[in-house]
């Protein structure tokens, strides 16, 4: 266990060109990184994987770091060693990330000290995996975009993911009528189970009719929108008077009528966390935290992969038919 303790080098996927999921590469020989002033080290128990990942790994995403890089943001682990001015933490602390600097399909992985957050007991290291990414992603869409308020109607269109979930236990939480679509029983029930009012099944040809005779001649006032080149131009038609479809995910073109925002005089907003200030970080954690304290924050946790089958959760995130929670890779 000392051996273990002091060893320098560590399991990590690193991807040397951009491509399909048969570019990340398992290596056994990695440095395991040193964290500098205001970085913590971290021992990761799981880290999540997310729909992003797959796009910056092919190449096709707005954003492309430098190569060979090892991707991966939201871990959770034990802090295993903290850089100089680190007051926050120390050694032993059980943390979850938003963000890491040196890639979280690891063993170890550094991470920015203000991107790390203290994990309760009341989680387990799985679902403090499946947090940073989907929850911040959900407020800052339902909210810091959004402007969401109690009252209003939220349509989570693709609900059964991570972000989906998330924005479901979110917007009950903070008094929204929330509507959900998953493409299976399972993942209709999964989305009633984590506070959507009302579920449908996005793969019945009549369900925008459905969700139109629950939402009355109003219409939804928010839609969270994970595959909008799927939906967008239905979405418009659903919204209410000054309603917003919130971009989240995209995977692709389509045709919309322009009209048909002038009508309403609705808005198609997209989100990015990427581009959330310090600020809009920190008002994200603290409802976060927050509603973990308060219990109603309680990730779920879909897929479970080994890091030796890191290729295949990134086919079965993209491919796989029907979402079911948040997908994690476990060390």
């Amino acid at each position: 266990v000392a051996m273990a303790a002091t060893r320098n080098v560590m399991r990590a996927v690193r991807v040397f060109e951009f491509g399909g999921p048969e570019v990340l590469k398992l290596q056994s020989d990695v440095l395991v990184p040193v964290p500098r002033e205001n970085q913590v080290l971290i021992k990761v128990h799981a880290c999540g994987v997310n729909p992003v990942e797959t796009y910056i790994r092919s190449g096709t995403y707005a954003r492309k770091p430098s190569l060979p890089y090892t991707p991966g943001s939201d871990v959770a682990g034990v802090i295993e060693s903290v850089g100089e001015h680190v007051t926050a933490f120390k050694k032993g602390d059980r943390v979850f990330t938003l963000e890491t600097v040196s890639g979280g399909y690891s063993e170890y992985a550094v991470a920015a000290v203000n991107r790390v957050f203290p994990l309760p007991d009341k989680l387990d290291f799985r679902q403090g995996a499946a947090i940073g990414v989907p929850y911040f992603t959900a407020y800052r869409a339902l909210f810091q975009k959004g402007c969401a308020k109690a009252g209003e109607s939220v349509l989570v269109h693709g609900a059964s993911g991570g972000v989906g979930l998330a924005a479901c236990q979110i917007a009950r939480a903070c008094g929204l009528k929330v509507l959900g679509t998953a493409g299976t029983e399972e993942g209709m029930n999964m989305i009633l189970r984590n506070g959507a009012h009302q579920a449908f099944n996005h793969r019945d040809p009549n369900y925008t009719e459905r969700i139109k005779a629950c939402t009355g001649p109003g219409g939804v006032d928010i839609i969270i929108e994970m595959l909008s080149n799927v939906n967008l131009d239905a979405d418009l038609q659903l919204l209410s008077r000054a309603g917003r479809v919130m971009v989240v995910g995209c995977r692709g073109r389509i045709e919309i009528n322009p009209r048909d925002t002038m009508s309403k005089e609705s808005s198609i907003i997209g989100v990015s966390l990427f581009l959330a200030t310090e600020e809009e970080r920190r008002e994200c954690a603290t409802a976060v935290l927050d509603g973990i304290e308060a219990g109603w924050l309680k990730p779920v946790v879909g897929l479970e992969y080994p890091l030796e089958k890191v290729a295949k959760a990134h086919e079965d995130i993209i491919c796989s038919s029907g979402a079911r929670g948040k997908m994690v890779l476990l060390l």
